[in-house]
C-alpha cells in the first residue's frame, strides 16, 4: 500500500513512529557527506603511481622536446593523440590544457564574451541579451558559468533520451540571443541518462536563429562504465559535419575522474575554424600547460587499453556503492509511491524525486541529522527548482559503511517528510 492510500489516523500512527526513529539519529552525533561527486581514497589510491613517475621518465617529449620548459602551447602532440584515441577526435582539432576541463569551459565562454566565436557578428558582451539553454536536472557547476557571465540562464527538461528536444528546436530557433546550451551527454550529471541517437543528431542539425549558436559538449564520463559495457553516445563532430554544422560543437573532457581530480589533464575540441579563431588567443594567454603531467600520465596510462583497464579498477570500487544505494531505495521506498529515482550504467550519480514540495525539507532533516546532501535547488539554473523535488546523491567518497549509515537516515527523512507533507495536504 502507497502512502498516499493510508488514512489519516494511518499517517499520523507512522509520523510518530518515524519521528523517533529520526530523533535518535539526530541524538547520535553521525557526521557523513553524500554531496559531491569525489572520488574515495581507494580509487585515488589506484593512480598512486603517477606520483613516482616523474624520477623515471626522461623529460624528453616524442618530439625532443624538453618538458620542463615552455612550449607546446596547445598540448604535447602524443598528449592530443591520446586524447584522439579515446574519443575519436582528429588530434588536430584538439588543445590540451591543464587538470580542469571546467577552466577550459569558462575560459571559452570568456572568449567569446570578448571575442565572439567563429561565425559570431560581434563578441557576445555587444549583444543586447545573451541566454543559455540548461538542460534541468543538471550540473550546477555549468550554470555557475554561464551566470557568472551574465547569462539568462532557461531551463530545458530533461527527459530519459536528453533534454526536451521539441522545446530545445522551439526555443533556438525563434531567440537569436540564445547562444549555447549545456550539455553532460553520457552518463549525464545527476540523471545519469545518456543522450540517444535521436537527440545528438537533432542537437546537431537543428535550426539556430543565432549563426553563432555553441554547444558545450561536456564529455565527463565518457569511461566511466558502472555496469557491463556502458552506454553508447554518437558521435557529436560527425553528425554537426554531415548536417554541415560543423563549428557548433565544442567538445571538453579530462582525466579527472581516471586519475587525480585535482592534478588530472584536461582537453577541448572544436572544428578547423573554430580553432583558427581560438588559438592565438590561446598563445596571448600561456606559453603552455603542465607538460609533465602529461608525460606522467602518458606513461601511467599509455593508450585507450590503459585507460580501459583503470576504468574497469575504478568501477570495482564504485559498483558496490551503487548497489548499495540502488537496492536500499528499491527495498525501502518502491511500494511507498512517495519518490523515483534513476538507475544509471556510469558516471557519479542518482537523480532523486520526491513528492513536490519535499527536496528542501529532506535537505534540512538530513543535515540536521548528521547527512550532508547536495542542496536542494543546486540541480536547476539559480539553484531554484520549480517543484521542490529533486535531490542529486553522490554515493562515492564515503566508505561503504559509512554510505550504508548515510542512506539508513536519508530513507528515514524521505518517509518523514512524505508523511508530514501527506498530512498537510
Amino acid at each position: 500500500m502507497t502512502y498516499t492510500e493510508l488514512s489519516r489516523a494511518e499517517l499520523e500512527e507512522l509520523r510518530e513512529k518515524l519521528s523517533k526513529e529520526y530523533r535518535a539519529y539526530c541524538e547520535s552525533g553521525l557526521s557523513l557527506d553524500l554531496s559531491r561527486g569525489k572520488p574515495a581514497a581507494d580509487q585515488l589510491d589506484l593512480s598512486n603511481a603517477l606520483l613516482s613517475i616523474s624520477s623515471e621518465i626522461d623529460y624528453q617529449s616524442r618530439g625532443g622536446m624538453d618538458c620542463r620548459n615552455y612550449g607546446d602551447t596547445y598540448g604535447l602532440p602524443e598528449m592530443r593523440g591520446f586524447f584522439s584515441s579515446l574519443t575519436g577526435i582528429p588530434a588536430e582539432n584538439i588543445i590540451v590544457g591543464g587538470n580542469s576541463s571546467l577552466s577550459m569551459m569558462y575560459d571559452t565562454l570568456s572568449r567569446a564574451m570578448l571575442f565572439g566565436v567563429a561565425d559570431s557578428p560581434r563578441p557576445w558582451c555587444r549583444e543586447e541579451k545573451l541566454r543559455f539553454l540548461c538542460p534541468a536536472p543538471g550540473y550546477d557547476r555549468h550554470f555557475g558559468v554561464t551566470e557568472t557571465l551574465g547569462f539568462e540562464l532557461i531551463t530545458v527538461p530533461m527527459t530519459e533520451s536528453g533534454p526536451d528536444m521539441d522545446e530545445v528546436e522551439r526555443l533556438v530557433a525563434s531567440d537569436a540571443s540564445i547562444k549555447g546550451i549545456w550539455c553532460v551527454p553520457k552518463y549525464s550529471n545527476p540523471t545519469g541518462i545518456t543522450y540517444s541517437d535521436e537527440t545528438v543528431r537533432r542537437l546537431a542539425s537543428m535550426k539556430c536563429a543565432a549563426p553563432d549558436f555553441r554547444i558545450m559538449w561536456d564529455n565527463a564520463y565518457f569511461v566511466h562504465e558502472i555496469y557491463g559495457e556502458g552506454d553508447f553516445l554518437l558521435d557529436i563532430f560527425e553528425e554537426a559535419k554531415r548536417a554541415g554544422n560543423e563549428n557548433r560543437v565544442f567538445y571538453f573532457t579530462s582525466t579527472s575522474k581516471i586519475t587525480f581530480p585535482g592534478a588530472g589533464v584536461a582537453m577541448m575540441a572544436a572544428s578547423d575554424q573554430n580553432l583558427a579563431q581560438i588559438k592565438p588567443l590561446i598563445a596571448a594567454q600561456t606559453i603552455g600547460p603542465d607538460k609533465l603531467n602529461q608525460l606522467r600520465h602518458l606513461a601511467f596510462l599509455r593508450d585507450a587499453d590503459g585507460v580501459r583497464a583503470q576504468m574497469k579498477k575504478q568501477a570495482e570500487c564504485i559498483r558496490p556503492k551503487f548497489d548499495l544505494l540502488l537496492e536500499t531505495l528499491d527495498l525501502e521506498l518502491r511500494s511507498c509511491g512517495i519518490a523515483d529515482w534513476s538507475e544509471p550504467n556510469g558516471g557519479y550519480f542518482v537523480s532523486l524525486d520526491l513528492l513536490d514540495g519535499c527536496a528542501s525539507r529532506v535537505y534540512q532533516y538530513a543535515k540536521a541529522a548528521g547527512v550532508t546532501l547536495t542542496g536542494a535547488g543546486a540541480t536547476f539554473p539559480y539553484g531554484k527548482d520549480p517543484c521542490d523535488k529533486n535531490l542529486r546523491l553522490a554515493p562515492t567518497y564515503p566508505s561503504l559503511a559509512d554510505l550504508a549509515s548515510a542512506v539508513k537516515v536519508l530513507i528515514t527523512v524521505i518517509k518523514l517528510v512524505s508523511v508530514e507533507k501527506l498530512l498537510e495536504a
